[in-house]
């Protein structure tokens, strides 16, 4: 049995403050392989990130965007993923050289972690900065949300090149008129969830579909199921945004680009969509009050 592709399953244990969410990545995950040839142990730390991006946006239900940033010391330099409160989601990475199979640590090396929450309706921009402190994608997340956000959260990642899979758990806070009375909360319920959770084996994280892998691990518990919500892969570049990109720079600096190489070239390090601009399209640029589609795009 497979799991549902490409999928977000929320759900809740009754009488607690502790909720979860699974998510399966499968054509969304394959569509960022597609673009790019990341070597396996990158290729599964980016699959885990990508994953724990999806549930970390689908918790705090952004109007705009999440951000995970990993920029390390290491042979890979950084690793970005983006996902918005549609579960709309892209990634991608840079590195140098032979990877080594010691696992995480020893790629990044010593870095930080950058979480940046971009509203995009007008609203003020978060970007949280703190060391990398983790052995893994999952111990960085955790140990971020506890420190940063006084948040009780775990997580389990799984990747490889096949999909992508991850499960979350999150003790929610008790102030604020919560609608569940202290007398009949569950106050173990945490601390068990954790517990069956730390029994999954990655085989069915990554092979089981939500409904029976959450009926697996807490059969004994009442949950609560709501419906699954999509995730897809979706880059948000276009060649508007690049001529507004373009007019940023300004016209004497584009210019100066044209004399030397003859053409703009952009190229997204996330869909590996490719922007060419000659002396007609730049001129055409800063002279229209409207951003024109101008030559091609290339893949």
């Amino acid at each position: 049995m497979k799991p549902h592709p490409d999928s977000l399953q929320r759900f809740l244990f009754d009488q607690s403050h502790v909720r979860g969410e699974l998510v399966h990545l499968d054509s969304a995950w394959r569509a960022v392989l597609e673009r790019h040839d990341y070597p396996a142990p990158l290729r599964d730390v980016m699959g885990e990130l990508m994953a724990a991006a999806v549930l970390l946006a689908a918790t705090l239900k952004l109007q705009g965007s999440l951000i995970l940033q990993i920029q390390g010391r290491g042979p890979v330099s950084l690793l970005v993923v983006e996902c918005d409160g549609e579960l709309n989601v892209r990634a991608t990475a840079k590195w140098q050289g032979e990877l080594p199979q010691g696992g995480f640590a020893q790629m990044v090396g010593d870095g930080r972690f950058v979480i940046t929450l971009d509203p995009r309706d007008g609203g003020q921009t978060y970007q949280g900065i703190v060391a990398l402190d983790g052995d893994s994608v999952a111990e960085v997340l955790q140990n971020y949300m506890q420190r940063s956000e006084q948040l009780d959260t775990r997580l389990w990642l799984a990747a490889d090149a096949q999909g992508a899979a991850g499960l979350l758990l999150q003790k929610l806070p008790q102030e604020g008129g919560s609608a569940i009375e202290t007398q009949d909360e569950d106050a173990d319920m945490w601390l068990r969830a954790g517990m069956l959770a730390d029994t999954l084996q990655r085989e069915e994280l990554l092979g089981l579909p939500a409904e029976v892998l959450i009926r697996r691990l807490f059969h004994e518990e009442d949950v609560r199921l709501f419906d699954a919500q999509r995730v897809v892969f979706n880059c948000s570049c276009s060649r508007e945004k690049v001529v507004r990109m373009l007019k940023m720079i300004g016209l004497d600096e584009v210019h100066a680009v044209l004399e030397e190489q003859g053409v703009v070239e952009v190229h997204c390090e996330f869909c590996n969509h490719y922007y060419a601009f000659d002396k007609v399209d730049a001129e055409l640029v800063f002279a229209a009050e409207i951003p024109l589609s101008g030559s091609s795009s290339l893949h």
